[in-house]
């Protein structure tokens, strides 16, 4: 993947700024994969990795009513947001996010009840992250992941190419389901995120790159960068049924060998 330029950084992170999430997501996907993570001790201890702002964050923590969550992201203006976001909601005292990188995260071993990650364990690549955070999930644990996957195999050489540079890597609902069995886990269940749950990222997306291109209306490098994010939702838009989300829920397996 080729480095960002300063110039092309800072408007990347104004476009990915004052977004409700920072993926596909919604609050019926990430209840529907909570169901299948039950039963959970009463007052669970929860790690949120690469949080973002903290939408999904705010979302278990509100159908956990017992839970508390420390919520991790290496963006720390996403960590302030999500600070700011559990304090307008008074839920400062059950979520406290903090700078970390899901690839050293520094919690020891046995501290959650529940680890979560929502559209970002692919930058690791899933067996890394399945094999590397499971040793801090507590026994009778849980750990649920979205990964992003080809959904068709007839796939034309412009929607491969999308994801290439981002993730040469990207498997099916069937490769997932057997990295899960190697690295250990028994998957309790996972499903394909609808296209509600897409939108619910992309619209407030479209949005503020319409108020960007004001913003920055003649300047060249700038519109360059709005013009990535406005095809990627045109990619969407024409290539959905090729590719999505899936969501992951699963268990270390704890069967004798």
């Amino acid at each position: 993947m080729t480095p960002m330029s300063s110039k092309r950084r800072t408007v990347f992170w104004d476009i990915h700024s004052r977004l409700p999430r920072e993926g596909p997501g919604n609050r019926e996907s990430t209840a529907r994969a909570l169901r299948l993570a039950v039963p959970l001790p009463k007052n669970p201890r929860v790690l949120d990795i690469a949080c973002g702002p903290g939408m999904q964050t705010l979302d278990l923590v509100q159908l956990l009513t017992g839970a508390t969550i420390v919520a991790v992201d290496r963006h720390w203006p996403f960590v302030k947001e999500t600070n700011r976001r559990a304090t307008s909601s008074g839920l400062a005292d059950r979520v406290k996010a903090a700078a970390a990188d899901m690839r050293a995260l520094p919690f020891p071993s046995t501290t959650f009840d529940l680890m979560w990650c929502e559209g970002a364990a692919y930058m690791m690549g899933l067996g890394a992250a399945l094999e590397h955070w499971r040793p801090m999930l507590r026994p009778g644990g849980k750990l649920a992941v979205s990964e992003p996957i080809w959904l068709r195999s007839d796939l034309p050489d412009e929607v491969r190419a999308i994801w290439l540079d981002d993730y040469p890597g990207m498997g099916t609902i069937e490769s997932c389901r057997a990295l899960v069995r190697e690295y250990g886990y028994r998957l309790l269940g996972d499903f394909v995120l609808s296209d509600a749950a897409w939108w619910e990222y992309y619209e407030p997306l479209r949005q503020r790159l319409r108020l960007l291109d004001r913003k920055y209306a003649g300047d060249d490098q700038a519109a360059a960068v709005l013009q990535e994010a406005v095809r990627e939702i045109g990619y969407y838009e024409e290539f959905s049924s090729y590719c999505g989300y899936l969501f992951l829920v699963m268990a270390p397996d704890m069967s004798p060998t």
